[in-house]
Parts: C-alpha cells; sequence; structure tokens
C-alpha cells in the first residue's frame, strides 16, 4: 500500500502529541520542549518507522538566536533508553547528552532539562549518543543564529544529510564483526582493509586521491541517502527568489558515510565549517566528513532556473540532495545516480581554510599523542593514547592541548572530541592557522595535529564519529585533573 507524505506527516504529527501538562509547564517557563518519538518517513515509496526529536509545534530539532539560552526539557517518548548530545556546543559536562558519561540516559516516559548559555553561535546539530540509535535517524538541526546571520537579511536552508538502511543498525554492525577470511581483504591488508592502489600510501599533506570500490572507503552499503529525511525521488523543494543569495546550512548526520557537496556550474562562497567562521571560500564541491558541517552562500542563476544542491556519498554514484526553486521555475526530475562516483576526501580542501576568528596565540603546555588503530578483519577499532589503549587524555584547566592524532589505519576517521572547539594547525608535518573545528577528518596513513584550551573541566569523549567504528572500540575520553 503507497501512502502519500500527507498522511505520513498526519501519523507522525499525532505521534509528537501528548504530555499537555509537562507542554503548559515549559511553556509557561519559557522553556522549549523536545520529544523523541516514533515516526514514519517515506524512502522511495514505502513507509519506515524511524526515530525522531521534534518540538510539539512539529518543528524539527531547535533553532535560537545568538544570545538566547539554551533551556529546554528533553521527553523521551520512545520505548527505550535514549537522550540526546548538543553536537558543537560547550555546555558544562554533566548537560553534554553522553550516556554514562555525563549522566544516565532517559528512561522510557521520563525527561531531563538543560539550561546553558547557546554558545558557540553556528549550524550545529543534535543526535543519540546511545547504542545504534544514530542509525535510526535519531538526529537533527540545532541552529544557534548568528547575529550577523540575522543582520544580513538572507534566506536559509538547512539540508541535513542521512544514510538509510532497511535493515535493524544491530545487524548490520553483526556482519561487520564476523570474522573475515584473509582473501576477503582488499590487498590482504589487516589494518583496514584497503590496497595501497586504492586509498593507500596518503601521505602528502592533503592529498586527495581517486575513490575506491566498496569497503575501500565505505564499511557499510546503504539503500537510500536521504537530505532531509527525502531522496531525489521526490527531494524537498525550497522557494526562493529569482537571483537572490541563499546561505545553505549543510549538516552531515549520516552514521558511516562521507559527503561530496556539488553545486554544479554555481560558485559558492564558503562562511563557516562547523559553524565556526572562516576566511571565505571560493567552493564549486566542497568535502563534507560524517558530523561535519558547513555554510555556504550561492547566489540563483540570473536566467530563473532552479538549482540542486547534491551530496554524493564518497565513492560512490548514489546522491541527494534538495532544490532551490525560484519562482515559476520549473524543477527537473534529478537522477539517484550520479555519472560518476564522487572522489575520496583528502586534505586538500582543509588545507585551504583559515580561521577567521583563530584561537590566541600561546605556547603549548601539553602534546598527547593519539594512535587510531584497527583491524579490519576483527572489525576493531582502537584510541592509543601514550601508547597504551583504554587511557584517557588528560589536562589540567587552562592549559594548551595539543593532540597530536596519527591513523595508523588504511579507512579514514572523522575525529570529533566533545566540550571546546579546536583549531588545526598542521597535516603530515605542515603547519598553517587552520580552521576551527569540532570535527576533523584524518586520512589513512595520514598525521593531524590541532590544539585546544582546556577551559571546561570535566569528562569529554573524544572519538571516531564513524558509529560503527567507535562502536567497535574507536573511543576515548578527555579527562580533567582535580575537576569537581
Amino acid at each position: 500500500m503507497h501512502l502519500s507524505r500527507r498522511t505520513l506527516l498526519a501519523a507522525t504529527a499525532s505521534l509528537a502529541a501528548g504530555l499537555p501538562s509537562t507542554q503548559a509547564l515549559a511553556q509557561a517557563s519559557g522553556r522549549k520542549t523536545l520529544r523523541l518519538i516514533n515516526r514514519v518517513i517515506e524512502v522511495n515509496g514505502k513507509p519506515a518507522t524511524r526515530y525522531g526529536a521534534f518540538q510539539p509545534s512539529g518543528a524539527w530539532g531547535i533553532s535560537l538566536n545568538e544570545g538566547e539560552t539554551f533551556d529546554v526539557r528533553l521527553e523521551n517518548q520512545l520505548d527505550v533508553l535514549s537522550g540526546l548530545h548538543w553536537h558543537g556546543l560547550n555546555p558544562p559536562w554533566r548537560q553534554d547528552g553522553v550516556p554514562y558519561i555525563s549522566g544516565p540516559p532517559i528512561a522510557p516516559s521520563k525527561f531531563a532539562d538543560y539550561s546553558f548559555p547557546a554558545q558557540p553561535v553556528g549550524t550545529r546539530w543534535m543526535h543519540s549518543h546511545f547504542g545504534l540509535q544514530e542509525q535510526n535517524l535519531l538526529a537533527a538541526p540545532l541552529i544557534l543564529r548568528e547575529q550577523s546571520a540575522i543582520r544580513s537579511g538572507l534566506q536559509e536552508v538547512v539540508m541535513l544529510l542521512e544514510d538509510f538502511s532497511w535493515r535493524k543498525p544491530s545487524l548490520i554492525f553483526e556482519e561487520l564483526r564476523k570474522p573475515k577470511p584473509m582473501a576477503a581483504m582488499t590487498g590482504g591488508n589487516m589494518s583496514g582493509g584497503m590496497s595501497t592502489l586504492s586509498r593507500g600510501g596518503m601521505n602528502m599533506p592533503g592529498m586527495n586521491m581517486s575513490s575506491g570500490h566498496g569497503m575501500d572507503l565505505n564499511d557499510v552499503t546503504y539503500d537510500a541517502f536521504l537530505a532531509n529525511d527525502r531522496t531525489l525521488a521526490d527531494p524537498q523543494v525550497f522557494d526562493v527568489e529569482k537571483g537572490a543569495e541563499v546561505r545553505l546550512r549543510i549538516i552531515n548526520a549520516a552514521a558511516s558515510t562521507n559527503f561530496m557537496i556539488e553545486l554544479g556550474n554555481v560558485e559558492g562562497t564558503v562562511l563557516t565549517v562547523d559553524g565556526n567562521p572562516v576566511v571565505p571560500l571560493k567552493v564549486r564541491q566542497f568535502p563534507l566528513a560524517i558530523a561535519q558541517r558547513v555554510d555556504i552562500v550561492v547566489r540563483l542563476p540570473a536566467d530563473g532556473s532552479a538549482l540542486p544542491i547534491l551530496a554524493r556519498g564518497e565513492g560512490l554514484t548514489m546522491q541527494t540532495g534538495v532544490i532551490l526553486r525560484p519562482r515559476g521555475a520549473a524543477v527537473t526530475k534529478i537522477a539517484e545516480t550520479a555519472e560518476m562516483a564522487a572522489p575520496a576526501l583528502g586534505l586538500m580542501d582543509e588545507m585551504k581554510l583559515r580561521a577567521a576568528q583563530p584561537l590566541p596565540s600561546r605556547p603549548i603546555d601539553r602534546s598527547v599523542p593519539v594512535d587510531l588503530t584497527g583491524n579490519m578483519s576483527a572489525y576493531v577499532w582502537g584510541m592509543a593514547v601514550h601508547g597504551m589503549e583504554g587511557v584517557p587524555v588528560t589536562v589540567e584547566k587552562g592549559e594548551r592541548v595539543e593532540l597530536v592524532m596519527r591513523n595508523t589505519t588504511m579507512m579514514a576517521h572523522p575525529m570529533h572530541m566533545h566540550g571546546p572547539s579546536f583549531q588545526v594547525t598542521e597535516i603530515n608535518g605542515q603547519a598553517f592557522p587552520g580552521a576551527v573545528r569540532d570535527v576533523v577528518l584524518v586520512p589513512p596513513r595520514t598525521t593531524v595535529k590541532v590544539v585546544f584550551d582546556a577551559d571546561n573541566p570535566g569528562i569529554w569523549a573524544f572519538h571516531c564519529h564513524n558509529l560503527y567504528h567507535m562502536a567497535a572500540g574507536m573511543f576515548a575520553t578527555v579527562v580533567y585533573r582535580g575537576f569537581n
């Protein structure tokens, strides 16, 4: 039976309703209410029940303006333990939303309250940090609009990217963990599963090689890629003014897929990465690793034609996207597979980025080596801090800390540290004043250095943001000595 999108949205709205007394209390205090719910989306004509995070009004995620307080009651209407991490924000560590580190997960029919300054501003996002729920689409936009963006008057379009599978996440992970014979490994390589012909040997600064095949770049074969819950069979269409400038806020909320953002024949201007301002950079395409974000300003074609904003999976032809449509413009159907596969993501574009608001210059107080390790055959991943697995990164409040991340494997790892953002300072021995980020891609056989100021005591997660790499062991913590 085919269900219309209107029917599916109505079903989701009814699921989001309820708990009137809690809603009234939240409204009285000025607090926003956010609910974790089951919802129904349509993927290529078939209904799929997945998780979601919606306000009682039906708004997806949260949008605030610079200077506001993040004051949120998070209600769990699922039948499982859950919660949300406020990715890219720098809250008190007990409100970071990482189960058993920041605090316990939220039980079904229970809630948790969060209140802290909404900072830093920019394009952030939220997602579950519990089990494999992120693969079940438990993610949503979290936009803290900058005063500069508000003053600009530009129309804004949010595009949240996800990878979709009809299989249960637990079955995907179980399949990945099954022992693999040596012959099944690409090139017989046991430390990452890729031969030197595909993605190995990336030892030059920013080197961006052509894509390989299958497991060279992607652990999981997905059934579809989504942009705002929709495929290109039925993409979201945004009405815009002819010839106007539009600010795109693009979020890679995928569990296990890096994307290449494609603007076609239009040149855009990168304003921020991971929500943090950079020196403007002109681009026609831009790499977006798992959990990274980019704000790009594009000007609509002068001829009044529609502008597709597309995202191709790394090493794949499969793509998704949204359409910017001036009034009266025709919308042409776009194939869900491109003519050419997207290239492997390297760091050439990363090395072009310069922070518009770099960290203050000061000496490094502590340098911490972090080796990214793995065995693709057994699907075991790890992080060796000071050469020891299971050891946290320990810091003192007030220190300038350098993390030296050396990828010893043959797969790329998008590395995310909770709490303060860091600045990229060196790639394979080449120093430069790079972007301020909270996720940096560390390609195979590559060393990336970042620095941050230890200014928020607590216990913070530090991990690969490929969901299955993290679940298989690529997870550590940053611990402040003597914090209360």
